[in-house]
């Protein structure tokens, strides 16, 4: 063979070789591609906090329009406590939103389940206190006149009784029931365990507390902010003087070292870590979630978490990918 033709030879036989290569990464890229974009079905099961439900119900509808059409979600509302109980049960919810902390007889039974979770802060939230739109008297109140308000031991029972320029009417306190994480905070938190005056109409629904509120100009309710951000046109929040002059609750004031910072408090969701690893759907909707809950927050009257946290719940959700 003269050198022409050898050389004609290897180069024919080099473009074979790269054309090969060329497809088989071309091939191993689109498997790749079509994997990250892979579509998924299934259900989700969440359940939990009423005050964190608007804030995960708008997360799910988001998901299911624009991220995974297949997947189905289900979003309710028992209740942080009732939801735990659903939670920690063999094939219990997949997500179990909370306006507390997990308490230390759940983290026991979740032991004795071998039911493994992970905590996710998902927001900030203000215990908010509203009155009826024509209430022109209590705009204003100290922590302690609220705590007196609330608190059974206390003399306080009418208006006239925390200023003698309010009215001299009965005060009608109202709040969430035992199965919220609110009421649980506001007892543990804010009356530091003492009981609730007897007359405090505790309900299930805030729906029904917002009504409640509206119809009683001698009412006054505790509950999340964004029950009362989505309300602004039916009820009035009290501003409250903790020391140094009277702080509005709202976006701007709401935080763990903001000016509203003694009625703030983080709000939850707890992961199942076994869905996660077994259900693809249920590892990917936790990613959506930490990756866009601050986009979604304000929408539904939470502030937002610090960035450093999202980034250590993302990384987290890697590595847990990366295990399966």
């Amino acid at each position: 063979m003269n050198t022409k033709k050898y050389l004609a030879f290897f180069m024919l036989i080099l473009t074979v070789v790269v054309s090969v290569a060329c497809n088989s990464n071309s091939e191993e890229a689109s498997k790749s591609d079509s994997s990250q974009a892979a579509e998924l079905d299934g259900s989700i099961v969440i359940d939990g906090s009423g005050t964190v439900y608007p804030l995960m119900a708008q997360l799910a509808e988001e998901y299911m329009l624009t991220e995974q059409e297949n997947v189905s979600i289900e979003v309710s509302r028992a209740g942080t406590s009732a939801g735990f109980k659903k939670f920690l049960t063999e094939n219990g919810s997949d997500f179990n939103n909370a306006s507390r902390e997990i308490k230390e007889e759940e983290i026991e039974n979740a032991d004795t389940l071998n039911i493994e979770t992970k905590e996710f802060k998902v927001a900030l939230d203000g215990l908010t206190f509203v009155i009826h739109p024509d209430n022109d008297w209590a705009t204003e109140l100290t922590k302690d006149q609220i705590i007196s308000i609330f608190k059974a031991d206390s003399d306080i029972s009418k208006w006239s009784d925390l200023d003698p320029d309010f009215p001299d009417e009965k005060i009608q306190p109202y709040g969430p029931n035992e199965n919220h994480g609110t009421y649980e905070f506001f007892w543990e938190n804010i009356l530091e365990e003492k009981d609730l005056v007897s007359t405090t109409n505790l309900q299930q629904e805030y729906s029904t507390l917002v009504n409640l509120i509206s119809e009683d100009i001698n009412g006054i309710a505790f509950f999340g902010y964004g029950y009362y951000a989505s309300n602004q046109d039916t009820l009035k929040a009290v501003n409250v003087d903790f020391g140094d002059g009277p702080v509005e609750p709202s976006l701007d004031t709401i935080a763990e070292d903001g000016d509203y910072a003694p009625f703030t408090r983080p709000v939850f969701t707890y992961l199942n870590i076994q869905h996660a690893k077994e259900k693809p759907q249920v590892l990917d909707y936790a990613k959506f979630v930490v990756n866009n809950i601050n986009n979604f927050a304000s929408e539904t009257g939470f502030a937002p978490l610090p960035e450093d946290e999202i980034t250590e719940y993302v990384q987290f959700l890697d590595e847990l990918k990366q295990e399966n």
